[in-house]
């Protein structure tokens, strides 16, 4: 059977995205499972990032009319256009759906969620508006726009995976008069597998290094987060279980930033063999571009 995918699962090092604020109050995103609260970061929160980051969305045309959508037309699509390669749902005189060419799950944290608020304020900006005012900030304070507020924080280890579907790429199916070339194909996937490499989001205002610490997989047969079920953090030490260990020999690869960032460091070498995370993206991409030759 001919490997028509690449599938990733990623282990990394990033905060949690927000959801909704209750006054001055922000909180992270959070999941129930196994009798304890989890963060994440949200599926779509992190695919926007690797659109973004990759440079995918560089030619994102949105419309307004009733919904903020994406422009899909016979002009502008998948197969001519990188924004849509994330899928789109365009509505009016003519509706046309697509896919999106690759899938991602939740971020969620290896570690049950523990509670670090954290307290700010606006006093200097609050500060300085008085003083051009004439104000008493402290007796004042409202018309001064002194505002206390606080939000919660979280950065841990968190799993997630990746899943593109190479035949998807560059094509377009409400639009078949047009298909990108090789050259083409080959730098979109290149861009996502680039993004996912030096990944890196900015969380109110403070950048996140997201990179991976641990990465396992390649090209597949299956169109499925293949490695989904079998990677697992617990107390820091990635589980090196049977079934993991079978898995990668299946003509998969597996890649370890050295820093001590996992408690069991040289087990995983010696079990896994893993290469650096810089070599294990340059084969890949170099793959993807034989594979699109």
């Amino acid at each position: 059977m001919e490997k028509k995918t690449i599938t990733l699962t990623v282990a990394a090092n990033m905060t949690s995205n927000y959801s909704e604020n209750l006054s001055n109050i922000g909180s992270v995103q959070k999941i129930y499972k196994r009798g304890h609260v989890y963060t994440i970061r949200s599926r779509e929160s992190l695919k926007n990032a690797i659109m973004v980051q990759s440079g995918m969305y560089d030619d994102l045309v949105t419309t307004v009319d009733g919904a903020t959508q994406k422009e899909a037309t016979p002009e502008r699509n998948a197969a001519n256009n990188r924004a849509l390669e994330g899928g789109y749902m365009t509505t009016g005189k003519d509706t046309y759906i697509r896919n999106s060419s690759f899938y991602l799950t939740d971020a969620v944290a290896c570690d049950p969620f523990v509670s670090e608020t954290r307290f700010h304020n606006n006093l200097f900006l609050a500060n300085n508006y008085a003083k051009a005012n004439h104000l008493n900030l402290q007796k004042d304070a409202g018309a001064a726009g002194l505002m206390p507020y606080q939000y919660e924080y979280e950065k841990s280890l968190r799993v997630y995976s990746m899943t593109i579907d190479l035949g998807m790429i560059g094509t377009d199916p409400n639009f078949m008069e047009e298909e990108a070339d090789g050259t083409e194909k080959a730098e979109r996937v290149n861009s996502l597998l680039g993004a996912v490499e030096n990944l890196s989001l900015v969380v109110r205002g403070n950048l996140d290094n997201a990179e991976p610490i641990f990465v396992v997989g390649g090209f597949s047969e299956r169109k499925t987060h293949y490695f989904e079920n079998v990677v697992k953090v617990i107390n820091n030490r990635l589980e090196l279980s049977e079934d993991l260990i079978q898995k990668v020999k299946k003509g998969y690869s597996t890649a370890l930033l050295r820093g001590h960032n996992l408690d069991n460091e040289d087990e995983i070498v010696e079990k896994l063999h893993p290469v650096s995370v810089e070599d294990f993206f340059d084969t890949l991409r170099q793959q993807v571009r034989e594979y699109y030759q």
